[in-house]
């Protein structure tokens, strides 16, 4: 790769152009795994056969390195849906390519559970948050419906290789304060495109004491501040979750930045004293310490997604909860993020003790996140969501308001039906 020092992201680039490449570079880079999934499938697959016209053979460029999942309308809540599973689940059977079509979960979750995220490698999905298998230490972006068609036909795609945003978090996470307070404080304090089209890679103590759940929670919300990825170096913790996985599985000490990488800006953080942070209607960097927004009422509160959908994530809702019923008037809806996930939380009795408290427990899929099958949010009414966005008319009517917290503070907020202090709870 060369003697000059490079970033993580840089070294992932080399390896997928063949050649030493440096951020600000154009490059041809070819794909180590591409995923698409039921809302944006559809056309990529409409834009491969476009591209594939007048060829004798259509045939994708490596059945083995595609992934198909069926998340964010599944099961299908609609005659459209359903026909859009139908058409990818015979496109997949065409090609030989592997499709978790029967509610196996959210793709960003189930991807990296299922084994098919490497450190080193480059992973493209035609979804915004592909940015969370940063959390692995691949680099993992976003893309299109048709510049997935160009991934599915050739499995090659050009990219600028992006300038890195460093963060260097130390500190330790004071008790009931999460990886989502952490990541919605960088997001507050760099703002919506303050990582524009660059790698926002997070490290120091902090980070490489959190666990491969909380790192994916980072990751994921790297594009809410513009980021292309959102990179953490594979590390010890990183290592024992792929040994789970794949058990020949051996870290290479090469994916990380080198000392005097080049990094277009370093922020430094201590977090010893982080405050639960919330972010308030209707960008994700309208962020604020929960004291400031506590009292506030809410009508449905949402924890899930590929964001904070995991078993840790309800078990830290749980505990917030105690034994304390759901407040009068205020619907909890949870949603593990995958059916992996989803037995955990049955197994730990979490399913009974929420039903019985009147929530819902759904299969595991995006549910209210994108707005899509159920839980929208009607004119006037308040949510809080352990999810990634909260746009005007994310999750509902555009008269609606949508507020953004851990797991902790939304279990704390369930049992007094208004924004609360996991703290005082």
């Amino acid at each position: 790769m060369g003697n000059k020092p490079m970033t993580l992201a840089e070294k992932i680039f080399s390896k997928a152009a063949g050649r030493p490449v440096s951020a600000g570079e154009f490059v041809v880079a070819n794909i180590d795994r591409a995923m698409t999934h039921d809302i944006t499938g559809p056309l990529a697959v409409k834009g491969f056969y476009e591209i594939m016209e007048g060829k004798e053979e259509k045939k994708v460029w490596d059945p083995e390195k595609i992934v198909i999942i069926f998340d964010h309308q599944s099961p299908a809540d609609s005659v459209n849906a359903a026909q859009n599973h139908i058409y990818l689940r015979k496109f997949a059977q065409e090609q030989g390519i592997l499709n978790y079509d029967i509610y196996e979960g959210v793709c960003h979750q189930v991807l990296p559970e299922k084994g098919h995220v490497l450190p080193g490698d480059l992973i493209v999905g035609s979804d915004s948050h592909t940015c969370a298998y940063g959390s692995l230490g691949a680099f993992s972006t976003g893309l299109g419906s048709t510049d997935m068609a160009a991934v599915l036909a050739t499995g090659r795609l050009w990219f600028k290789v992006p300038e890195t945003l460093r963060f260097n978090i130390e500190g330790k996470l004071p008790e009931h304060v999460y990886s989502k307070d952490l990541i919605l404080h960088l997001i507050g304090d760099v703002g919506v495109e303050g990582a524009r089209y660059m790698a926002a890679e997070f490290g120091g103590e902090t980070v490489h004491n959190l666990s491969i759940s909380e790192r994916m929670t980072m990751s994921n919300m790297a594009i809410e501040m513009g980021g292309k990825a959102g990179l953490i170096e594979p590390d010890k913790v990183t290592e024992a979750y792929l040994k789970e996985r794949i058990p020949d599985f051996k870290l290479d000490s090469h994916w990380k930045s080198d000392v005097g990488a080049h990094f277009k800006e370093v922020r430094g953080y201590d977090i010893s004293e982080l405050e639960p942070q919330v972010a308030c209607p209707h960008n994700v960097d309208n962020v604020k310490p929960v004291t400031e927004v506590a009292g506030t009422k809410i009508d449905q509160i949402f924890v899930g997604s590929c964001t904070n959908g995991r078993f840790e994530d309800i078990k830290i809702m749980m505990e917030a909860m105690g034994n304390d019923p759901i407040a009068k008037g205020v619907r909890l809806i949870v949603v593990p993020a995958s059916r992996t996930e989803y037995m955990k939380v049955y197994r730990a009795g979490y399913v009974e003790t929420l039903m019985e408290k009147g929530a819902i427990v759904e299969s595991p899929c995006c549910g209210p996140c994108m707005g899509g099958s159920f839980g929208r949010l009607g004119d006037g009414e308040v949510g809080l969501s352990t999810s990634n966005r909260n746009f005007l008319g994310r999750q509902g009517s555009p008269h609606s308001f949508v507020y953004l917290s851990s797991p902790a503070t939304a279990g704390a907020s369930a049992i007094t039906g208004e924004i609360t202090d996991p703290r005082e709870i």
